[in-house]
């Protein structure tokens, strides 16, 4: 048996399915100059080249390229994890200016956990790019508060950086976890003051610049999962109500980590000026969604971590793999309509499971708010 991320059950919702296109991948290594780096104590901070390594998909020409397995590693940060996808290594890029869709981890995780997402996307016209967070790897793991600070500005960096590789006009974050607390503040959300000295803070001048968050004119939706911070205070109602870009929330209804009630929730309720769905997959963990399926080496212990490798993955009610195609089904359509501007895309964002087979929605809660 071998690690597969590319899978779509039977009885997945339409748009799970691979697109048209052959799907092309490689490995791009960025390095951003004069970016910040927080020490691990949090006292003191030093300018320096931020490295980024990135994970590209697109739309590729068929027959090209080669057929290889992804290198990640588990989230113990020590064992060596081969994936499988349908994507072909250095294949021949089809030349299109198509959207860009950015993937954002959590804390810990890779740029390989979304990789679902992005095999799906590229099969579909977008070229998605998803970053290793410096300090936020399983082989990396610093200060959390490198991940306060870097998450948002990474984003943007490579935004800028895939120039000549996507239309870089015209792009959306899918965020999980802190990558959705990036997503919201790439988004406008603002966050309170009281996060500047809050224990876990960066030194002074770091954060407050998202205070007041600049957004980009380019930033056309975001897709933030199991968003974290709303739970803790980081933002209130007045915070995420500058949020203007639309966004589709997703999230499980029992997440313990960024809670779903005073959390998830709240983020949709509260950004009250912005388009905005909720998908919620009834009795999930903090895992809906997001995860790629476990890999064959999370069943096994690791003396790495005082917690099952496949707690990481897997969710204690949902099948992974189930919940990411219904993920994929949700993503494409709001993201067709958002950067694409495929107005008949309406129908499958409406709450009526267009696309889904008869007994497939039991557990799912999808609504939507127009903004006020």
């Amino acid at each position: 048996m071998i690690n597969r991320i590319d899978q779509t059950r039977p009885n997945a919702p339409d748009l799970a399915f691979p697109g048209p296109y052959s799907v092309g991948v490689r490995t791009i290594d960025l390095v951003n100059p004069d970016q910040i780096d927080v020490m691990a104590s949090t006292d003191r901070i030093r300018r320096h080249d931020r490295p980024l390594r990135v994970e590209l998909w697109y739309p590729a020409q068929a027959d090209t390229g080669r057929r290889a397995p992804y290198q990640s590693l588990l989230r113990d940060g020590h064992v060596p994890v081969a994936l499988h996808g349908a994507a072909l290594r250095d294949a021949a890029r089809v030349e299109s200016a198509f959207p860009l869709v950015i993937l954002s981890h959590g804390y810990p995780g890779n740029r390989l956990l979304l990789a679902h997402f992005g095999e799906k996307l590229a099969s579909h016209g977008y070229v998605v790019a998803s970053i290793d967070h410096t300090d936020s790897t399983y082989g990396d793991m610093g200060a959390f508060a490198s991940t306060l600070v870097n998450r948002p500005l990474d984003c943007e960096f490579v935004r800028q950086a895939l120039a000549g590789l996507a239309d870089i006009e015209t792009f959306a974050i899918i965020g999980y976890s802190m990558g959705g607390y990036g997503a919201l503040v790439s988004a406008g959300a603002a966050i309170v003051p009281e996060v500047l000295t809050v224990e876990d803070a960066p030194p002074p001048g770091l954060l407050e610049r998202y205070l007041d968050p600049s957004v980009s004119p380019a930033l056309k939706a975001i897709i933030p999962i199991g968003p974290w911070g709303r739970q803790d205070g980081l933002w209130t109602a007045k915070g995420l109500a500058r949020i203007r870009v639309p966004m589709l929330v997703m999230g499980g209804s029992v997440d313990d980590i960024s809670g779903y009630a005073a959390g998830i929730r709240l983020i949709f309720t509260e950004a009250a000026n912005a388009p905005r769905h909720l998908l919620t997959f009834v009795n999930a963990g903090h895992n809906a969604a997001a995860a790629h399926p476990a890999p064959l080496e999370a069943w096994e212990p690791s003396p790495h971590q005082n917690f099952h490798p496949f707690e990481h993955y897997a969710d204690p009610v949902w099948d992974t793999l189930a919940m990411n195609n219904i993920a994929q089904h949700f993503a494409l359509a709001f993201l067709d309509r958002h950067l694409k501007g495929q107005t008949d895309r309406d129908a499958w964002l409406d709450g009526s499971f267009k696309g889904f087979a008869p007994g497939t929605t039991h557990g799912l809660t999808f609504e939507s708010l127009p903004p006020a």
